[in-house]
């Protein structure tokens, strides 16, 4: 299996730097946005000025609105949010060729549903092949072709080296993969977890505080993980501490820069406020800790940071509860 044209669902900042990447590595390539300002600015001037300013886009990248444009790209990276990407998929549905590949690149867990994106993507697209794509990869520095590594997980591995080839770069190196659940268990636990990171760093508590919030927030990352049946090695990888270590590490990150307000005292709306791009973890949230007590998994951290968005708990009654917890074994 060869590819030759991708399409690219969502035109977002990471969508648009995913449409760079597969141009770079030689793909013809369509992108699919729902604003028909992006599309005019994508087209006209070789650049997303809503959502990526500054950079300039390969010109073999067109953009569209119209969804029927992909029905002849024999690669699709569906980049919706994922509260968004069941409607994005159905969407795409009635123009997607038999046997090709949809890689998902939407990080999180369902409202409603508490479905993880395969199984989103299984009830809506169920006979197409899908991967994960999933790691420490801010859209700008990848738009921008500075070095990035990601994990490409798929069932058929075999395939996630196929994909892996066709969409790789110099600066992009995509590892692959034969767990998914734990690709985008991870993607999805990480954004809640840099919530908690922004609010130490904006309650001013010190990088001990904040080395102690990623590391025990990667022992309930685990564990959610592993109960939803992904492998723990998983998560040692890209796609895990990888990506939980860059997304709680930088304001850079829209997650990270949403706890950093609360912890400064804004409020939910205020942190929000002004902000095009979508904070995958504001959502996944409540979901990530419906999910995780359906699974019988303590995951504190994430509970206090769904209880603090939704103004049930104080953020500092948040912080005084997680310190009063009793001492424990080191584990996951």
């Amino acid at each position: 299996m060869t590819f030759h044209h991708a399409g690219v669902i969502g035109a977002g900042a990471w969508g648009t730097a995913l449409a760079q990447v597969c141009a770079r590595a030689g793909l013809q390539v369509t992108l699919q946005a729902r604003e028909t300002e992006v599309v005019a600015s994508i087209n006209d001037a070789h650049e997303n000025a809503l959502f990526l300013p500054g950079v300039t886009l390969e010109p073999t990248i067109r953009a569209t609105a119209d969804m029927s444009a992909l029905a002849d790209c024999d690669l699709i990276l569906a980049v919706a949010p994922a509260q968004h990407l069941r409607s994005a998929l159905a969407a795409l549905a009635p123009h997607l060729k038999a046997g090709v590949p949809v890689v998902l690149c939407a990080k999180g867990v369902e409202q409603g549903s508490l479905k993880l994106m395969t199984e989103v993507a299984a009830e809506t697209i169920p006979d197409a092949p899908i991967a994960v794509l999933s790691g420490p990869s801010f859209a700008g520095e990848v738009a921008r072709g500075l070095p990035t590594a990601v994990t490409l997980a798929c069932d058929d591995e075999e395939l996630a080296r196929v994909i892996a080839h066709a969409i790789a770069t110099p600066t992009f190196r995509p590892y692959v993969a034969g767990d998914m659940i734990g690709a985008e268990a991870g993607g999805a636990v990480k954004n809640v977890l840099a919530i908690a990171c922004g609010v130490v760093e904006g309650k001013g508590l010190g990088r001990s505080a904040h080395a102690s919030v990623i590391t025990r927030g990667f022992a309930e990352l685990t564990r959610f993980a592993v109960a939803l049946g992904a492998r723990a090695e998983t998560l040692n990888g890209l796609c895990g501490l990888g990506d939980l270590v860059l997304t709680c590490s930088s304001p850079q990150s829209r997650n990270m820069s949403v706890g950093l307000a609360l912890g400064q005292g804004l409020t939910l709306e205020q942190a929000l406020a002004g902000k095009l791009s979508v904070a995958e973890g504001v959502a996944s949230a409540p979901a990530v800790r419906a999910l995780a007590r359906k699974l019988g998994v303590e995951v504190p951290i994430c509970e206090a940071v769904a209880a603090i968005l939704d103004g049930d708990l104080a953020v500092d009654a948040a912080i005084a509860g997680l310190l009063s917890r009793p001492l424990k074994s080191e584990g996951f």
